[in-house]
């Protein structure tokens, strides 16, 4: 078996579906609720509620990688500039 077609059939690449809130091809507001709805579902459901899972995968597939860390830490600091409460 090849490398690509090993790594393939580890690996599924899934992108996030259409959002009808969202129908615009501007996604940063997208990534912004998806992130901000994660975290107010792993407060009021905990970190195995599996629909929580799915708001996390939107939020890696859609918002570039420093706003994530740039998030990250102003949650971290108490900075951030949205509420997280359930």
């Amino acid at each position: 078996m090849s490398d690509a077609a090993d790594l393939s059939s580890k690996y599924v690449i899934q992108t996030v579906g259409f959002d009808a809130r969202f129908p615009n091809t501007n996604q940063t507001r997208n990534c912004f609720q998806n992130y901000t709805d994660y975290f107010k579902c792993v407060a009021a459901k905990g970190d195995d509620f599996v629909p929580c899972k799915q708001f996390k995968k939107a939020y890696h597939s859609l918002c570039p990688n420093e706003w994530i860390g740039k998030w990250d830490d102003q949650r971290d600091n108490g900075t951030f500039p949205a509420s997280l409460e359930p």
